[in-house]
């Protein structure tokens, strides 16, 4: 299977307002460019690498796993363990990660009874009247949101932040989770998301957005690679990938899980298709 080319390396000021929650911790996080300054010159090609779970990840790396509609497991190169739209079930193998997020569009997004043992559970949508707000540092990874506005039951009415873009920064790495998107992002939110080196888009085509209108948002966003998910047939994914076409590369990787360095980044915007699989 082939492999994109690459590196993409983007050098610069970090600027974040902080939200309500946070958790401070000794970092030794390489700093992002999430909300950056500028861009730093283009570097000589290389590639990205794939890794076996559970080995080790390699400095500098973070691992990035599907294991199924909108879940994954991003790991940053201490062995921190952030999953995103957390149901409760990562497959027989009884992994604890550090920190879960949560969406609660539909019951595949989010659990009501998380495993107890989990020390940081991030519920993306309002509570007691108040949009979710999130900054918290586990100095390897940093874990922030953004929220947009979702639709009611059956495309009935509007409820107003109801979902969270999470943003995990780790090793460099901006990586994006868009989370159960049904609006097109305003300029103000697109400005707090910031530069998003991964990103992984749903491409249901409906419960979510039209094709046309997600493969808008990812053309905005300009990141390096995009993973889709949040698909339910074939079909939704073949068709995002031929909107896709010709401004992105398509990589079919039959892999569930690759590493990713901020000096290995595909030159030209990708789409990687990975392959759900719970662990086992």
């Amino acid at each position: 299977m082939p492999q994109p080319p690459a590196r993409l390396c983007l050098a610069l000021s970090l600027l974040l307002a902080a939200p309500a929650m946070a958790q401070e911790a000794p970092s030794d996080r390489i700093p992002s460019h999430c909300i950056a300054l500028a861009q730093g010159p283009r570097l000589a090609p290389e590639t990205v690498v794939p890794v076996k779970w559970p080995d080790a990840v390699e400095a500098d790396h973070v691992l990035i796993r599907y294991f199924d509609h909108a879940s994954f497991a991003i790991v940053a190169p201490d062995g921190t363990v952030a999953v995103t739209d957390y149901t409760g079930y990562l497959g027989t193998r009884d992994l604890v990660p550090d920190v879960v997020t949560m969406n609660n569009a539909h019951s595949s997004h989010w659990s009501s009874h998380p495993d107890p043992r989990i020390p940081q559970v991030l519920e993306g949508w309002p509570q007691a009247g108040r949009p979710a707000e999130y900054r918290l540092d586990l100095g390897s990874m940093l874990i922030r949101n953004v929220t947009t506005d979702t639709r009611g039951p059956f495309g009935e009415g509007a409820r107003k932040d109801g979902n969270s873009i999470f943003i995990f920064e780790a090793a460099g790495l901006c990586i994006g989770h868009l989370g159960h998107l049904h609006q097109i992002p305003s300029p103000e939110q697109y400005a707090a998301i910031g530069r998003l080196d991964i990103v992984m888009v749903p491409v249901d085509g409906g419960y979510t957005m039209r094709v046309s209108d997600m493969a808008g948002v990812v053309k905005r966003l300009k990141s390096s690679v995009v993973i889709p998910m949040h698909w339910f047939s074939g079909a939704s994914l073949v068709d995002f990938l031929k909107e896709m076409e010709g401004e992105f590369d398509v990589v079919e990787t039959g892999l569930s899980e690759m590493s990713f360095s901020m000096h290995d980044l595909p030159s030209r915007p990708t789409i990687l298709v990975l392959e759900p699989r719970w662990l086992d």
